[in-house]
């Protein structure tokens, strides 16, 4: 269908552009409305990835990402595109070129990104569902920050064509809702089913509950007993065989050679103007070496191959979705990348296992929310869309 303007009150700068693009009239989603970050294309409209300098050397798209179509096709409707960190390449939804979405939870604090407008319109009631994407957290950190649902779907599980990659090896479609049904609804507009009867092997991971904060631990602590009044005993397991600082370094080699392949030729002809902290990510990829990279992809598999062992087809690893409530707005970069760098070490395991992983809102922090984190085995997306209606 031709997308028509649409005037939305966007009371927390969630929204890049607004307009309506009808979905079907029956589906999963019939009724539905939704926004997309602006990585994903949507026919007539530019993708603009939270860069000027993107947007400046790219043409208007010419077809619909089928993560998008496939939201359509259900039943939901497009009510536009919404912001994203620069080249999604950070994790708290400051942008130094379009400002900062509101957190709708917690104002005087930041949303998280790179998935900040579809969180924030999605906290905010403007829309149903944001859909985002999730390569380091970003979607499990906004929707901790904001207290809403949040999934890192199973890398491949859905089509990424028509999208910017960042890293693609860790790229996956996630999305936001503020309940668990319409969460569940998404994921079978996606293919994704979810089982009526879960049978979930529950395990805690101790080692990384001990990176939260004393105060994030208690918040969590009522989420985590739901879910072992619903489904019985819970074993502790450790999730990492080393600290978890050599898995967030692990991620970040890995990661940051991926999106120096996929961006180099850009940044080398396009010269964009990177706000404080994107500069330094991509001076950063830009640095890793072969001797340094190998290693990391050897490391990485062994990573994969332990976790997916622990999980089997039917575990389920609790944990911290964030080390603590969301930094303040007027925080200096240099503490938000301190916060960026703690966070990694809880986000860093679902990625480099290609895991699918769920945030679910669980408690507050000095009034600001928390999320507590279920991991899954790869292709379970649909036994956590069924656990969080466990909430």
């Amino acid at each position: 269908m031709v997308p028509h303007k649409m005037m939305i009150n966007d009371t927390v700068n969630a929204f890049v552009s607004t307009f309506t693009v009808e979905g079907a009239e029956a589906g999963p989603l019939a009724g539905k409305t939704f926004g997309a970050k602006d990585l994903y294309d949507i026919k007539g409209h530019m993708t603009g990835c939270g860069s000027p300098d993107w947007a400046r050397t790219h043409d208007i798209a010419d077809t619909t990402a089928p993560a998008v179509q496939a939201l359509l096709d259900a039943g939901a409707t497009l009510i536009g595109k919404t912001h994203t960190d620069e080249i999604a390449y950070s994790l708290m939804g400051v942008n130094a070129h379009y400002g900062t979405p509101v957190n709708p939870a917690a104002p005087d604090r930041v949303p998280g990104g790179s998935s900040s407008g579809s969180v924030s319109a999605t906290a905010a009631g403007l829309i149903d569902i944001g859909l985002g994407s999730d390569t380091g957290g970003s979607v499990r950190m906004p929707a901790s920050f904001c207290g809403v649902f949040g999934i890192r779907t199973t890398h491949g599980r859905i089509d990424l064509a028509n999208v910017m990659p960042l890293a693609p090896s860790f790229d996956p479609v996630g999305w936001f809702t503020r309940d668990a049904e319409t969460f569940a609804a998404t994921g079978a507009a996606y293919g994704i089913t979810a089982p009526e009867t879960p049978t979930p092997r529950l395990m805690i991971a101790n080692d990384a509950f001990d990176l939260a904060s004393d105060a994030t631990r208690d918040a969590l602590g009522a989420a985590m007993n739901a879910l072992q009044a619903s489904f019985g005993a819970v074993s502790t397991v450790q999730l990492a065989d080393a600290p978890f600082a050599e898995w967030r370094e692990i991620f970040r080699i890995c990661q940051a050679a991926e999106v120096w392949q996929a961006h180099k030729d850009w940044v080398t002809s396009a010269q964009p103007s990177f706000g404080p902290g994107a500069k330094e990510r991509f001076d950063m990829a830009a640095s890793i070496s072969p001797e340094m990279l190998q290693p990391a992809i050897s490391k990485r598999a062994q990573i994969r191959a332990r976790l997916i062992d622990l999980l089997g087809d039917d575990g389920i690893i609790m944990l911290p979705s964030s080390p603590g409530p969301a930094p303040k707005r007027n925080a200096k970069e240099a503490e938000l990348d301190i916060f960026r760098m703690a966070a990694l070490e809880l986000l860093c395991a679902a990625g480099l296992a290609s895991l699918p992983q769920i945030s679910i809102p669980a408690g507050t922090v000095e009034g600001a929310p928390v999320g507590l984190s279920l991991i899954a085995g790869p292709g379970q997306d649909g036994l956590l869309l069924a656990l969080a209606k466990t909430f």
